[in-house]
């Protein structure tokens, strides 16, 4: 362990560095003033972080440092400490003389985790340093750990997002997908699917909550969807498919039970015709090309896991060239304001999507959408926009 102690009176350093080393610690470095702990820190003069950073190797690990000392004195230097994001987590013992309670206060204010008073008393200085480094020692290993979970965050995100297909341009249709998650992983799902020549599987899925759980639900929901809708096709079938695969997933807590939500359509290029099964979804809505009208799909049905065995309702829609079908999760509806029932919502996000037709690139929309500092949303976003041409 490093240790740093700051003092301008030579003698007090002495003393405590003999204390130190009678007690193992060798580690140990001595600064006259507040300004050489910036510069030993790397700080400016004046205790602010360099414009251009350095590298961060100064490696210390606790200071001890009088409260009075001329120019920059312990309490300006602790706040300085402790308001640099890199050095904060250094933990600082203040000496003070007895008697400078007020003083003491703002020093533990400005940063300072604990203090000792002169004249030092050896067996109290040690006592407090070993709970001090235990702390220092306890941050470090949450900072480390810490690190490698976003690491393995980042990693799982890129993962998710491999998982996604990307944008589907081909004669007679086009599917693309704008999408937000909350966190660095999402509790959302969408997928696509070329059937056949004429036909394509579209799903867009919503597990319960978001972050990791929802995530590496949604994850075990891909694998089984590209099966399902590649070998089952029909709409029915896939919902009840997922149904049956999701009571495969088994927790320990009995108490804990994941459920999905979803919506999936096939969307039939030759017979100019839509068949999809709702599962407790947001309802999805055709925009016609025509002359602008909505027609939503129904609402309803159970969601994906709740029960072992669910009734599913096939409904029917026709299409035409020019018409633009639009599927969304649940937190696209925080994008529309006044509405409180799902028909309204509906309604009012229609009213903003319509004016854009299916012309305008999903960049374009993606910005109008989100035009506002979304940051602090609690839900994932996802809508995914199939034209037919």
């Amino acid at each position: 362990m490093r240790i740093v102690v700051v003092d301008d009176n030579p003698m007090n350093v002495t003393v405590v560095q003999e204390i130190l080393k009678r007690a193992g610690y060798t580690d140990i470095l001595a600064a006259s003033s507040g300004m050489e702990l910036f510069k030993l820190l790397g700080l400016e003069n004046d205790g602010r972080e360099p414009t251009v950073p350095g590298t961060d190797d100064h490696g210390v690990d606790l200071i001890l440092m009088d409260m009075m000392m001329p120019g920059v004195d312990g309490i300006y230097a602790c706040r300085a400490v402790y308001e640099s994001e890199r050095l904060r987590d250094i933990p600082i013992i203040m000496v003070t003389a007895i008697g400078d309670s007020k003083k003491l206060a703002e020093a533990l204010d400005a940063g300072a985790i604990d203090y000792v008073t002169k004249p030092i008393n050896r067996i109290e200085l040690l006592a407090r340093i070993r709970v001090a480094l235990r702390l220092k020692e306890q941050k470090d290993w949450h900072k480390e750990r810490d690190r490698r979970v976003r690491e393995e965050l980042q990693l799982a995100r890129e993962v998710q997002s491999a998982v996604l297909p990307h944008h589907l341009g081909e004669d007679g249709i086009r599917i693309e997908a704008i999408y937000r998650p909350s966190e660095e992983l999402s509790g959302d799902l969408y997928a696509w699917h070329r059937i056949d020549r004429n036909r394509y599987g579209v799903a867009v899925i919503d597990a319960m909550g978001h972050g990791i759980s929802s995530s590496l639900v949604c994850m075990f929901i891909a694998s089984v969807l590209k099966d399902a809708m590649a070998k089952l096709v029909d709409p029915q079938l896939v919902v009840l498919e997922l149904n049956r695969r999701s009571q495969q997933l088994q927790f320990a807590d009995q108490l804990i039970q994941y459920y999905f939500t979803a919506l999936y359509m096939v969307v039939d290029l030759e017979k100019k015709q839509v068949e999809y099964v709702n599962a407790g979804h947001p309802a999805g809505m055709l925009i016609r090309g025509t002359d602008g009208s909505v027609v939503p799909f129904a609402q309803g049905g159970i969601a994906i896991g709740m029960f072992d065995q669910i009734q599913v309702e096939k409904h029917t829609i026709d299409i035409a060239a020019g018409d633009r079908i639009v599927l969304v999760t649940d937190g696209i509806f925080d994008l529309v304001t006044g509405a409180e029932e799902e028909e309204d919502q509906l309604g009012r996000l229609a009213d903003v999507l319509r004016p854009f037709g299916g012309s305008v690139p999903p960049e374009e929309l993606e910005r109008h959408l989100f035009h506002q500092d979304d940051s602090n949303r609690q839900d994932d976003r996802c809508l995914v926009m199939v034209d037919i041409l």
